[in-house]
């Protein structure tokens, strides 16, 4: 037999349906919207005051699977909603030719091509983590090796309000046993006595870099130390490093950094003036280096903490899935507002219960 009737018999044994899907394998679709959030209660730091927020959400699909993914824009880092959806935009074609089971490869060239915008990398990586989570029928935790009943409890966040206000937050949240009191103005100490009003829960305290001196940081945290206050977010802005260094040799419960740590390469620059990291999706780019830095904080010594803008349960259960690893959790943003429009992790007095489902494992709500 030569060679050209071999070929021809190999070609007539191949079903032509065959040829046809190795021919034409579809690639990924992609879509992207803004929504907005509404708010429970107006929701107010040192930053801002709002009564919503708008997240973007993307969807990415082949294979007959969806992924999705959420990215909530941070004003402190000069994000909104559109520029999030105009970057994403920018890299549709990368997304949408690309094979997301290659999804380190794919992330790295979003973060070769978009500049800042974390939030919206933030959504593409979570998109494609469920995605492959969905493809290969495992929940997240479990492709991270992760063990759900290792998740930790999670604080109840209660914002910047009037006395008579974060008096009756403080009553609604009776489920949760840690409370986690936003400060950093001059109404600190009545927002604390307010809380002790009507708890003698642990409570935890970020001040979103309110108080602009060292001093008038140590006599506050000092106070903070009699009121049952567990440790202290980040005390003073994000770029005054040697002056926090000074404020923790004088008090005496650990300082958290925030703002001061958006990705891993900030990490160990932290070590001499923070006791521990909070970490955040919309702050990293998503899930990857959210684990990267997690990594890479333990293996300095330090605590570590998952937190989470005001966002839908995407993002809150995307960062549930890494909790197993963290020693402090903050994820209630998705308790803050009331048009949620998936349901993912849920929270049974503090506790937080991963979804068994697939990738994420959200189901959409009606």
């Amino acid at each position: 037999m030569n060679r050209r009737d071999f070929v021809k018999i190999a070609a007539a044994a191949v079903p032509l349906a065959a040829l046809r899907t190795r021919a034409a394998e579809p690639g990924m679709q992609l879509d992207v919207a803004i929504v907005r959030l509404n708010l429970r209660h107006a929701w107010t730091t040192t930053m801002s005051s709002s009564t919503y927020r708008d997240t973007l959400h993307i969807t990415l699909s082949r294979d007959g699977i969806s992924g999705h993914g959420e990215g909530a824009p941070i004003v402190r880092y000069h994000e909104d909603a559109e520029g999030a959806r105009k970057a994403v935009e920018s890299v549709r074609d990368l997304l949408v030719s690309g094979d997301p089971m290659q999804f380190t490869k794919i992330m790295a060239r979003v973060g070769q091509t978009v500049t800042g915008n974390w939030a919206a990398k933030a959504a593409i990586d979570i998109a494609l983590m469920d995605w492959i989570g969905k493809k290969l029928g495992v929940p997240l935790y479990k492709y991270f090796g992760l063990d759900p009943a290792d998740a930790p409890v999670t604080t109840f966040s209660i914002g910047i309000d009037k006395p008579e206000v974060v008096r009756q937050k403080t009553l609604q949240a009776a489920d949760f046993p840690v409370l986690k009191i936003k400060v950093g103005l001059d109404s600190d100490e009545a927002t604390i006595e307010a809380v002790r009003g009507v708890t003698k829960k642990p409570l935890r305290v970020d001040a979103n870099e309110g108080w602009k001196n060292k001093e008038e940081a140590v006599r506050k945290i000092n106070w903070l130390e009699s009121q049952g206050v567990e440790f202290i977010e980040q005390p003073l802005p994000a770029d005054m490093i040697d002056e926090t260094r000074w404020v923790r040799s004088r008090v005496h419960i650990p300082i958290i950094a925030d703002e001061a740590c958006q990705r891993a390469s900030d990490i160990p620059k932290l070590k001499e003036a923070y006791d521990g990291v909070n970490v955040k999706l919309d702050k990293s780019g998503g899930m990857l280096e959210a684990c990267n830095m997690i990594r890479i904080a333990r293996s300095l010594g330090m605590k570590t903490m998952l937190g989470c803008m005001v966002s839908s349960s995407v993002s809150v259960t995307a960062a549930a899935h890494l909790s197993p690893l963290v020693d402090y959790a903050d994820l209630d943003g998705n308790l803050l507002i009331d048009n949620d429009p998936y349901q993912g992790v849920r929270v049974e007095k503090g506790r937080l219960i991963l979804p068994q489902g697939a990738g994420l494992g959200l189901t959409k709500n009606e």
